[in-house]
């Protein structure tokens, strides 16, 4: 599969529309997802994204969801919006592993509902990343997707 790199931006409840509008602007094909899509129908917060996707003719790839401490335990506060996802091979489990040192785990990589392992962390220089190992096995339906 190789490995991918790209912006995954946070939202406060407005990821919808944000990613509607860069749809609108950069044309492309755009996936959302949310709460209840991915299993939870009966949360508070299930109308909220919990993975939005959008790749563009010209080869970009914005991804994107809300924020509410039902996905990840950091708050949403300007700054800490935009994080850097590594999507790819088991390769990735040490590259998780060796950015996390002096960092913060904030969601430990583990097996997620859409199959693959996902997890993210702040790094020891205040970088949050999102690092997706997909299970070449599973449905394409969550972050690997694409």
């Amino acid at each position: 599969m190789g490995s991918r790199l790209n912006p995954y931006l946070r939202y406060d409840g407005n990821a919808r529309q944000a990613m509607e509008f860069y749809h609108q602007v950069l044309g492309g094909k755009l996936e959302i997802g949310t709460i209840a899509d991915f299993g939870s129908p009966d949360s508070p917060h299930a109308g909220k994204v919990m993975h939005a996707e959008l790749v563009t003719p010209h080869g970009y790839t914005l991804m994107a969801c809300d924020v509410d401490g039902q996905i990840e335990d950091v708050p949403h506060s300007p700054g800490n919006n935009v994080a850097v996802y590594l999507g790819g091979d088991g390769e990735l489990r040490g590259h998780f592993e060796e950015l996390s040192v002096g960092g913060t785990v904030t969601m430990p990589l583990e097996k997620q509902v859409w199959g693959d392992e996902a997890g993210a962390l702040v790094d020891r220089f205040g970088i949050t990343w999102m690092v997706n190992i997909s299970n070449a096995t599973s449905p394409q339906v969550g972050p690997g997707a694409g």
